[in-house]
């Protein structure tokens, strides 16, 4: 039997990891909607809503909490945060990337008991299985999203590297460490993040316009 060629194995893992993903939102979107008007629902009614089974939804979310608490937060996102993501493409990426830093860690400031609570949950949760969406997905769509102006100045590793350096700094996590180790307010914290999602981006950015460093990185 003739083996698969390796893209054509990678194009088959990209298109498995796309239905998870479709999935996934569709079980969030539907518990959105059925929260809307103020209900909190029952797993029946997301099965129904989003006609999936119950095996699947504990597939994607260990407990029914963790997709109440999803839902929960893509309603707020949806309102305050993706406004900053959806902005008009922008060549400054660094300056576009604080307003998004700004946006999230402003509405986690906000919601920092339900930060707190989707981290304890996801602490405690089993390792997700191979090619599942992680938690946080929503924040790096966010981060690619702002940073695709300036995509093709940086090799593909460099482009990864920056939106992983990224993720670490915006969010409940990045606000939970500077409130609970430094022990600064929300808006102080909010400041140093920005300034540090700033900072990183204009240190990748310098970095890939070095000729000799970019020629090295795309030959590995």
């Amino acid at each position: 039997m003739t083996s698969m060629a390796p893209e054509v194995k990678q194009t088959a893992k990209q298109g498995r990891a796309a239905q998870r993903n479709r999935t996934r939102k569709a079980i969030v979107d539907a518990a959105m909607r059925l929260m809307a008007g103020g209900h909190t629902p029952s797993v029946n009614e997301v099965i129904e809503a989003a006609q999936v089974s119950r095996r699947t939804i504990y597939m994607y979310f260990p407990t029914f909490e963790h997709l109440l608490l999803d839902a929960t937060l893509g309603a707020l996102a949806a309102a305050t945060i993706e406004p900053a993501a959806a902005a008009a493409p922008s060549r400054d990426a660094a300056k576009q990337i604080e307003k998004l830093s700004r946006a999230v860690n402003a509405a986690s400031s906000g919601t920092m008991h339900l930060g707190r609570a989707l981290i304890r949950l996801t602490i405690d949760a089993a390792e997700p299985p191979d090619g599942a969406p992680r938690r946080g997905y929503r924040r790096v769509g966010w981060i690619e999203r702002v940073l695709e102006p300036v995509r093709g100045q940086m090799t593909k590793r460099e482009f990864e590297r920056l939106v992983s350096a990224l993720s670490v700094l915006m969010g409940w996590e990045a606000m939970v460490i500077l409130q609970d180790v430094r022990g600064l307010g929300p808006k102080e914290a909010e400041d140093v993040l920005a300034f540090a999602s700033r900072a990183a981006v204009d240190a990748a950015l310098r970095g890939a316009r070095r000729p000799a460093r970019r020629r090295v990185d795309q030959l590995r």
